[in-house]
């Protein structure tokens, strides 16, 4: 049933002031965020080394340890820093990459090549130009130094960019520096090592075997893996390879997967028999059962993400990134090979190796591998690419001392620098093309990823606005749901402000905790029986909140609909198999809760308000336009 009414009837200001956060979402939101608190504490390590440079390395040189019975483990604050907190920051990398081949972009087995051939080339690429440019001055054993991507600093670029910038390049980025990040750190393990205790190794390994046992068991209780990870960290450092390793280690082996309709269920029954008698050992049950509807990736990653971008990061930087910037020693820091090479391998060789492995890999793959955004926007994620520092000044930690670290840091911060005024250039550029070539610089023609299991037919759909629209918004909806009932004043804008976007309205009933969803679906179909859904379905929203049978005989009484036939409708269940129909294809897209949104089969993440709605819809027109062919 279709309702093409004009769009003047779709009025009304949205109500929802307090948005859903996906973890994709929060993820993007505090890495970017905490790019300003990383900068700050840059700035402060310049600060406090150039005010007193001794006193800076006296307090990070302080030795810290730590006692086990007869035995004890001392190591200076920059090392505790450097191998322990990074270690952490390395698991939620893990975590991250873990949760993008689990449900994210690179769930599509075919899309993770790209990234891995773009990260890979990425790291070549500038340590060649590092090693050309050092080749015979004794400082070649930096090479590491000069390939890593920071990946706050990157975000945060694109942040302070906005607009200017497709939110697809965001996630083709992220996935490129955790393949760099997983590179790195084999680097680190294998090239920057000190000799190798092999039986300290093998204790190691043999740690990981276990909780990889405890894995394949089903185990999901932190308290197991936890002890065994520090042992393993442990037992790393004392085979001489730095144990960070163990961070991305145990993010990797950390699965994530979205919440399943029948555990949120479950998990709705132990809180009600919790409410019902509230004792300790309910109180339990119920705890336990809505932390295990959530996988362990998602709650991880909630609760060590902002530690590891506002702390651990930040502190990382204030260990480390503290030089002495006299006139002298930025003049000879610019006649280094050490500098030069990592500067000319961020600003020079990122870009050309993000660029040259993204088309070769197009083209040999004759277009099956494409970037999920247009090449004006591969130029810009090359050139933002070239802002390295965490990792890079770990490495340089590790292979320099003395006047060589001071120049590799100085080279490291200068790269920074460059990278965002290029990028800034680059996105200047693509804003003066034309409309239409600028889409397509910024958005590409690859194929999006369809999340919608079961593709809208105008036979058997509920659609709102012109069958033809180039743009369709299909929302799963609970008549008995607050959120639905706050979401629907930001449709009716989203319809008045866009002439062109058709609206698809599908039955998600949440009966474990709506009583009258049920009700509420079965009373829209008895009314869609005699054309007249839609009116139902506005007035079953705006008047959201338990259904009882008599609220839906007065309903259809105001609408002027048999009531007679309407009962029969309802008290036979004639809609019951609809209403199943568009259940199981909530269940086969991977929807749990209401409302949930897709636009032009991929699932919007994040906010409804009609600020985020509105730019979906903008992206998705625009690539709906650039499929069409040229008049």
């Amino acid at each position: 049933m279709t309702d093409s009414s004009p769009g003047a009837d779709y009025t009304g200001q949205t109500r929802c002031g307090g948005p859903t956060r996906t973890p994709w979402r929060e993820f993007l939101r505090t890495e970017t965020g905490s790019a300003a608190v990383l900068l700050v504490a840059v700035l402060a390590a310049l600060a406090w080394a150039n005010a007193d440079l001794a006193s800076y390395e006296r307090f990070w040189r302080t030795r810290v340890a730590l006692s086990f019975g007869s035995r004890s483990l001392s190591l200076g604050l920059r090392e505790w820093v450097n191998s322990g907190l990074m270690a952490v920051f390395f698991f939620v990398v893990g975590l991250e990459a873990r949760r993008e081949r689990d449900m994210g972009e690179l769930r599509d087995g075919r899309r993770i090549a790209l990234p891995v051939l773009v990260g890979v080339s990425g790291m070549l690429v500038p340590v060649a130009i590092y090693l050309l440019v050092n080749a015979g001055n004794g400082t070649a054993y930096g090479w590491g130094a000069a390939m890593s991507t920071d990946t706050a600093f990157a975000l945060g670029m694109l942040a302070l960019l906005g607009r200017r910038l497709p939110t697809g390049l965001r996630t083709f980025i992220l996935a490129v520096t955790v393949v760099d990040d997983f590179v790195a750190l084999a680097v680190i393990t294998f090239a920057y090592s000190e000799s190798v205790a092999p039986i300290a190794l093998l204790v190691s390994l043999g740690i990981l075997g276990v909780i990889m046992v405890l894995r394949y068991e089903g185990v999901r209780r932190g308290a197991w893996y936890a002890p065994l990870a520090i042992a393993a960290w442990v037992a790393l450092l004392e085979s001489g390879v730095d144990p960070v390793v163990i961070g991305l280690v145990m993010g990797l082996l950390t699965s994530a997967y979205p919440a399943a309709r029948g555990d949120l269920e479950r998990a709705t029954g132990l809180f009600r028999r919790f409410r019902e008698q509230p004792t300790p050992e309910l109180e339990r049950s119920a705890r336990l059962g809505l932390a295990s509807a959530i996988s362990p990736n998602d709650r991880l990653l909630r609760m060590y993400h902002p530690w590891s971008s506002y702390v651990i990061v930040p502190v990382f930087a204030l260990a480390n990134a503290g030089i002495r910037i006299t006139p002298d020693e930025l003049s000879q820091a610019f006649t280094s090979p050490v500098t030069l090479g990592i500067v000319c391998a961020f600003v020079v060789g990122k870009p050309i190796a993000v660029l040259t492995a993204s088309w070769l890999t197009s083209r040999l793959s004759h277009d099956r591998l494409r970037p999920p955004v247009g090449w004006g926007a591969v130029t810009a994620g090359g050139t933002i690419a070239g802002a390295g520092f965490t990792v890079s000044l770990l490495i340089a930690t590790l292979a320099f001392d003395g006047d060589h670290l001071e120049e590799a840091k100085i080279g490291t911060l200068t790269a920074l620098l460059c990278a965002f005024a290029v990028t800034w250039a680059v996105s200047a550029v693509i804003g003066l093309l034309p409309r239409r070539r600028r889409n397509r610089a910024l958005l590409g023609t690859a194929e999006s990823i369809v999340d919608l299991a079961v593709p809208v037919d105008s036979e058997r759909d509920k659609i709102r606005g012109p069958l033809e629209a180039p743009v369709t918004v299909v929302e799963y909806g609970d008549f008995d749901c607050p959120y639905c009932g706050k979401a629907e004043p930001v449709i009716r804008e989203l319809l008045a402000d866009f002439g062109d976007v058709r609206y698809v309205w599908r039955h998600m009933p949440l009966t474990d905790v709506h009583p009258g969803a049920m009700l509420g679906a079965e009373a829209s179909e008895a009314a869609y029986d005699q054309g007249a859904f839609w009116e139902m379905h506005d007035l079953l929203l705006a008047h959201e909140g338990t259904l009882r049978f008599a609220d839906a005989l007065r309903f259809a009484a105001d609408l002027g609909l048999d009531t007679e036939r309407f009962e029969r409708h309802l008290r036979r269940h004639k809609g019951a198999a609809w209403v199943a129909d568009d259940v199981d294809s909530a269940d086969l897209s991977g929807v749990s809760g209401t409302p949930t949104f897709f636009i032009n089969g991929r699932r919007h993440h994040g906010a409804y308000d009609i600020g985020n709605l509105s730019a979906a819809v903008r992206t998705a027109r625009q690539r709906a336009a650039l499929a069409e062919p040229d008049s």
